[in-house]
């Protein structure tokens, strides 16, 4: 059941806690400062999609002191930027990345309005709410999963996820201010980051718990989430190939999973289905071992295999990766993980 009308008072009890509580993140302007630079709000932004703020803190630095604008971010390399993305997760973001960057370059701006952001490759309706309000000052309902939560215990939303959406983001309209809304958005991010948290909510800290319907009445059950579903294993193999402090490397096509990246070479599985097995080249093979990686929509367990025969020759394309710099290879986290089973294996043959 949905709570009446709200306390006006609500984003200004708000606002008043995050003037004095506001996480001092790298790409945010605080309480009193002017606006931030919109790259840096964009670029956080698509790097936080499924990401911790933990994890997106050292690739941000290292992201805005290599592309400090987003003029320098249009003129990278594909290569460069998927590389530099490695380990972050969610590739099509990196991809995207780079076309909204040169799409902006070509425009001589970002777009100021929620509309004209959508318009960008990768950005979608809570980024451009996000980018718009955070950036630009402009008015616009801005809800994640932080969000989603508060808004969820606030007015005591029952229905579960992810039908309640259209509930909570009405919810969310109805308290969002039309001044500093940029800073309110970002005060409920915090608040469902530090205080309305997924388990054992702090409600005694909470500046709303006087207006919560849900307190007192196991707020951590909201939002009710859909039962999870099983993910289904996929099988396949990953192929160490090594000559001369080398390792054969190939770039994995440009669309589709991990696309674009340099990887192990591999017998084809993919979320559809299992590998075929086949190595690349007819030889003596080594089983270093089994990965196991967790991805959106199913689980890899990737065999890797080291080629035991003579210095290999190798068709296709492909490049001869120095293994002492493997770690500037970009390699996606499945098959680092990989190249460091194999490497651990080959130490042990030493």
């Amino acid at each position: 059941m949905t709570a009446t009308r709200p306390d006006p008072e609500i984003p200004a009890k708000l606002l008043a806690w995050y003037d004095k509580h506001a996480r001092a993140l790298p790409w945010r302007a605080m309480p009193g400062e002017p606006a931030p630079d919109p790259y840096r709000v964009w670029l956080s932004e698509i790097m936080l999609q499924q990401t911790t703020v933990a994890a997106v803190k050292p690739y941000f630095a290292a992201f805005t002191q290599r592309w400090p604008d987003v003029a320098a971010l249009a003129n990278a390399s594909d290569e460069d930027v998927m590389a530099a993305w490695a380990g972050l997760g969610y590739y099509s973001r990196a991809r995207n990345l780079v076309k909204a960057a040169r799409f902006v370059a070509e425009l001589g701006g970002f777009p100021e309005t929620e509309e004209g952001l959508r318009a960008l490759p990768g950005v979608g309706d809570y980024t451009a709410a996000a980018i718009a309000a955070i950036a630009f000052g402009r008015r616009a309902v801005v809800v994640d999963a932080n969000v989603e939560r508060v808004v969820a215990r606030l007015f005591a939303i029952e229905e579960p996820l992810p039908g309640a959406r259209k509930a909570i983001r009405a919810a969310a309209d109805r308290i969002t201010p039309d001044e500093r809304s940029g800073d309110f958005a970002q005060a409920m991010m915090d608040l469902g980051s530090r205080i309305c948290t997924p388990r054992a909510p702090r409600c005694d800290a909470c500046p709303l718990a006087a207006d919560c319907a849900a307190r007192g009445h196991d707020p951590q059950r909201l939002p009710v989430k859909a039962p999870k579903k099983v993910k289904p294993v996929r099988r396949g193999r990953a192929f160490w190939i090594e000559r001369e402090g080398c390792v054969w490397l190939v770039q994995r096509a440009p669309e589709g999973m991990l696309g674009g990246m340099r990887a192990l070479p591999d017998d084809g599985w993919s979320a559809a289905g299992d590998g075929s097995g086949e190595p690349p080249l007819v030889g003596a093979w080594q089983e270093a071992g089994v990965v196991r990686h967790t991805f959106t929509h199913f689980v890899i367990g990737l065999s890797v295999r080291r080629y035991d025969g003579a210095p290999a020759t190798v068709s296709g394309k492909g490049e001869w990766w120095p293994i002492d710099r493997l770690d500037e290879a970009g390699l996606p986290t499945l098959f680092a993980k990989a190249a460091r089973l194999a490497r651990a294996a080959s130490e042990r043959l030493l």
